[in-house]
This record gives C-alpha cells, structure tokens and sequence, in this order.
C-alpha cells in the first residue's frame, strides 16, 4: 500500500516537474534566468535608463516616483536651510529689524523643507517667497526649478509609457487552453483557437510558431532548445487576418512538419514545448504588440476537434459563446499522420490502372481435328 502511494505521489511530483519546466508560461512571460552577467553588462543598464524604467514592476516603479520626489525636495529643503543659515536669516541668530533675509518666513528646516515643496511644484502660497537681494538664493530657485520640471517630465512620462505599453493590449487577446489534433480539409492538422476580446482590431497581425527541443547534432553537440520553424495558416493565409471574431489556426502535418513521426501514444513521451506567437499593430495607438502562449506535450490532445462558438441570432447579429472557446470534443483521427498518408495512396493506387511492361501475350493456335 505504501510503495504504491509513493509510487503514485512520485509520479505526479515528475508530471509537476514537467509542467513547470517551461520556458513561456500560457499568459506569456518568459521563464529564463541570466546568469554570470559581467559589470560591464550591468552598467549597461543603467544607461538605457528609460527602458529599465518602463520594465520594472509597479511596486519598485512607485518606489522610484515618490523616491524621487520626496529625495529631491529634502535636498533642496537643506540647500535652502543652508542659505538662510550662511546669511544669519534665522531666527536664532537674531537679525535685525533692517535686516533682508534671502528667503521670507524661513525660520528653521521644517519651514525650509515647505519652500523646497511650494518651489518644485509651483504652489506658491506667498507666506514665503525669494528676496530680490541674495543672488545665492535666486540661483538654487533657477537650478531646482529647472530640476524639478526635468523630474516631472521623466517621471510621469514612464507612468503614463507604462500605462500605455501595448503589452496591456495583449492581455485582450487570448489562446485556447490545449492544443488539438485531427484532420482538417483530408489532411492532419495541429487547431489552435484564438480569439480578440476587443472589438477593435490588430491591424497586419501575423502568426508563427517555434518548436523547441533538445536535439543532439550529428557532431555530438547538445542543443538546449533548439528552434524549429511552425507554418500556422487560417482558411485566407496568416497574414492580415481579419481578427474581428475567434479564429481556429491550424499547422498541417505533412513530411516536412516535426510532428509527422509523433503517434497518438507516443506523443506524451516526446519533450517538446510549443511557443505560438502573434503580432500585429494596435489600431487606437498604432503601436506594435505580440501575444505569446506555449503548449507542452500533455496539452495537445490527439483526436479531438474544438466546439463551434459562433452563432447567428434572430435578430441577424452574430454571437460568440466564450464558456465553450476551450471545449474539445473526440473524433474520428487517424493513429499518425503517415498512416493517413499511406491510406490515401491506397486508395488512389485503387482507382489507376498500371501496365506491366514484362508482360508478353502469346497466341495459342487451336485446331479442330484432334488425332489419334
């Protein structure tokens, strides 16, 4: 009893194992780590500092907004104490009637850290404002205004970049769970279902796949996935589909497909993934997206066919019935695609005729009188 329920928890452990080792995950995000980066490298990100922006998360991109910000005002908030400090203006010193401050009502570094905050972001309250009679004063005003538009602009420039990033497009755009595989139009094929959750469209979107695997090279050397080219069409090709209502994307299986020598039994034992790839240009922003998903062995069901979800009401509008855009449904599928290949021969070597050239025809002459 025991051997088998540690039989049966390691083998689902493997099956985890195997559903995780993937190297994009179904909502599209890259499994990959890098790794021994040299500092030269490193620093190369930093330069690129606009693109390191934008791919950061949420949570550390606010970080640096509001870092940035409070950062700057506090330094300025002590520049600003400063200068009142140099020029005997505070309180403590105990100035002189006569006596012009650089800064109006600064009496300490809290107030001098409100002046900082009303500058950079032009509030201007007027309690405190600048003396036309401090040159020092007037220079920090020009130096943190001109820093302080420099940080607005960069600031919510990658917010708004980042809000508006045709990857969120991407997340209206959606693949059927599995894979499957059964004849199309007399041949083999590999169905995909993809269908746009927006009503407005991808212009020039095309479509492609990549097949990664392990091969070993004639030479001996092992390739980590290693990329073979996927041909996915639809009924009018795959380029600028007309992406207004689900579509069922199909790769024939014919000698020059890697899916030709897999069988019904033994495609679960292969170790494949299949990454499927959409690109096309936002309409509303024409900005360039791409839409990825993967599908692993256990994810391609062989002899199934998807459930139709397009309907066409009474009213004469079409409906799309997403609850069933992942249903699959067993059909008829031959065991391997050359299987099919050799039934078809088959059947048309039946209806030809062939002529066998080492064939003679000899004349038997009969006669009538038999003798005795």
């Amino acid at each position: 009893m025991l051997k088998t329920l540690r039989k049966h928890l390691g083998c689902r452990l493997k099956e985890q194992q195997r559903c995780r080792a993937r190297l994009v995950s179904k909502d599209g995000r890259c499994n990959i780590e890098f790794g021994n980066v040299e500092e030269q490298s490193r620093i190369a990100f930093l330069a690129d500092i606009w693109t390191t922006i934008l791919d950061l998360k949420w949570r550390y991109k606010m970080t640096i907004f509001i870092s940035a910000f409070l950062g700057s005002w506090f330094l300025f908030g002590l520049l600003w104490y400063a200068v009142a400090y140099i020029h005997n203006d505070l309180p403590e010193f105990s100035p002189s009637i006569n006596h012009t401050p650089c800064v109006e009502n600064i009496n300490g570094l809290t107030s001098s850290f409100l002046f900082s905050l009303e500058t950079q972001v032009t509030i201007g309250y007027g309690f405190r404002c600048v003396t036309e009679h401090c040159g020092t004063a007037i220079f920090l005003l020009v130096c943190q205004s001109i820093l302080g538009v420099i940080i607005n602009s960069f600031m919510c420039g990658a917010i708004l970049a980042k809000i508006s990033r045709p990857k969120k497009r991407a997340k209206t755009i959606t693949f059927s769970k599995n894979a499957v595989i059964s004849k199309r139009g007399g041949k083999l094929c590999l169905l995909i279902r993809v269908a746009n959750l927006r009503k407005s469209l991808l212009i020039g979107s095309h479509i492609y796949g990549k097949l990664l695997k392990t091969t070993v090279t004639p030479e001996g050397e092992t390739i980590i996935m290693d990329q073979v080219n996927i041909n996915f069409v639809v009924d009018a090709g795959n380029e600028n589909l007309f992406f207004i209502s689900p579509l069922t994307i199909y790769h024939i299986i014919d000698k020059n497909s890697p899916f030709f020598e897999m069988t019904a039994e033994t495609i679960l034992q292969q170790d494949f993934e299949l990454v499927v790839f959409l690109d096309g240009t936002v309409e509303a922003t024409s900005a360039t997206c791409q839409v990825r998903t993967s599908y692993i062995p256990e994810e391609v069901f062989w002899g199934y066919r998807f459930v139709p979800i397009v309907s066409k009401t009474k009213e004469g509008k079409y409906r799309v019935d997403f609850s069933n855009f992942s249903k699959t449904v067993e059909v008829e599928t031959p065991h391997c695609a050359f299987c099919l290949y050799n039934e078809r021969d088959s059947k048309s070597r039946m209806k030809k005729a062939y002529d066998n050239p080492g064939f003679i025809l000899s004349e038997v002459n009969e006669t009538t009188e038999t003798k005795m």
